[in-house]
């Protein structure tokens, strides 16, 4: 690291003894000097040398003197460390130079012993600031880096820990939530680019704010698609319970967004969102030259799945067994045994609801006709048909009723 020291003094023939004095510093590469006669020249010098790491000013000077230097030297953004130099005894424009931020002082005559341990001095301060500044430096591009995945807390966090732990590839306990919006295809190819452009970042930025809202991960936006993740990369007990809730307000939050468009003739459709809980591999999956903090596993496919799956049920929601028993005080209504594609085995589904509609009578009666289908009770099909006849808007009960008047039968139902 090469220092550059610009020195501002009016005696002729100090420039002469500074590079003689520092011959074997300058030749080795581990200090540069330049120099001016007074105040306004030093501030000239500096304009044309960005480079000058430390001013050694004298005091009386013409046109402009060191203090008046020093005001206008601290008044700039990047501060540049200043050592003064005074006549011995004066005591009051070193105390003025002081007050002023000067970062040390030397007595004239220069004893050039002193001079060169205040210089070493200095320069180890200007190491130390610079590399303060490299870290804060990398910290912000980090932060903004790592703010397109993680809300502000947790990027916060992970830009200030540097290498931070959880960002390496392992395997953990995490929740998955996929949305996608019905119909986005068709409205892409008949939309405008601009009323486009301006309804996806409105969508994407509003969701990913709910997101970030719970302190949940932005793993991947893939056009229309957002998929969240909770428990990663920093331990959250509750991430069930946040997943949930996350569920909730975004679909809260899309249905809002729709409404708000179709008076501008747009036909937003209906998000869906599939919840999950369960082991996946998470970390960053980007190697050396990008950064992609993402999920991988079964868990990972079954969220995905599972918001496929209200597609072909009606509903908006559909969450497993699984981040349903794991959510404190969950709330919904069982949908029933799904085979997901790609799967065997059944996975038992449930839509989650909002506290008011869960105290409705309208559940109540939901569950009692889901009990008769779990035990495949003959009374099933009329108690969902008296269901539908009251509540024709409630989806779900249209689907069970549609698939016990086609001979369906029982709670497992097959996923195409």
């Amino acid at each position: 690291m090469t220092v550059t020291i610009l020195v501002v003094d009016d005696e002729p023939d100090l420039e002469a003894l500074v590079l003689q004095k520092f011959r074997r510093q300058i030749r080795d590469g581990a200090v540069a000097f330049v120099f001016a006669h007074d105040g306004i020249e030093a501030l000239q010098s500096i304009e044309q040398h960005a480079d000058v790491d430390m001013v050694v000013s004298d005091i009386n000077m013409p046109r402009m003197d060191g203090l008046s230097l020093l005001e206008k030297l601290q008044e700039a953004d990047d501060k540049i460390s200043t050592i003064i130099v005074s006549a011995y005894g004066d005591m009051s424009n070193i105390r003025t130079a002081m007050n002023r931020g000067a970062f040390d002082f030397l007595t004239k005559p220069i004893d050039f012993s002193d001079l060169e341990m205040t210089i070493d001095k200095t320069i180890r301060h200007v190491g130390m600031m610079r590399e303060a500044r490299r870290r804060q430096a990398e910290a912000e591009r980090a932060h903004a880096s790592l703010s397109r995945y993680f809300s502000p807390q947790i990027a916060a966090r992970l830009a200030s820990d540097g290498d931070s732990p959880g960002m390496e590839v392992h395997r953990r306990d995490v929740a998955a939530i996929f949305t996608d919006i019905t119909g986005f295809t068709s409205l892409v190819e008949t939309a405008e680019p601009e009323v486009l452009g301006a309804l996806l970042n409105e969508y994407v930025g509003g969701m990913t704010d709910v997101v970030f809202a719970h302190e949940g991960t932005v793993a991947k936006i893939i056009g229309d698609a957002i998929h969240i993740l909770f428990n990663a990369p920093g331990d959250q007990s509750d991430y069930a319970t946040r997943a949930i809730a996350c569920a909730h307000e975004l679909d809260v939050w899309a249905q809002d967004f729709r409404k708000r468009w179709k008076p501008k003739g747009v036909n937003f459709g209906a998000t869906r969102i599939g919840v999950h809980a369960g082991p996946a591999l998470v970390g960053n999956f980007g190697g050396n030259r990008f950064f992609d903090y993402t999920a991988y596993g079964d868990t990972i496919n079954i969220a995905a799945r599972l918001e496929t799956a209200n597609k072909f049920l009606g509903t908006r929601i559909c969450a497993s067994a699984a981040i349903a028993e794991a959510a404190e005080d969950f709330r919904g209504r069982a949908i029933g045994d799904l085979v997901l594609r790609g799967r065997s085995e059944p996975l038992r589904a449930y839509e989650p609801l909002p506290p008011a509609v869960f105290e409705a009578l309208t559940t109540k009666q939901y569950s009692e006709a889901f009990a008769k289908l779990e035990a495949d009770d003959v009374t099933a099909m009329p108690a969902f048909a008296a269901l539908v006849g009251q509540h024709a808007d409630d989806a779900l009960a249209g689907f069970h009723l549609r698939r016990l008047l086609n001979g369906g039968k029982g709670v497992r139902m097959q996923m195409e």
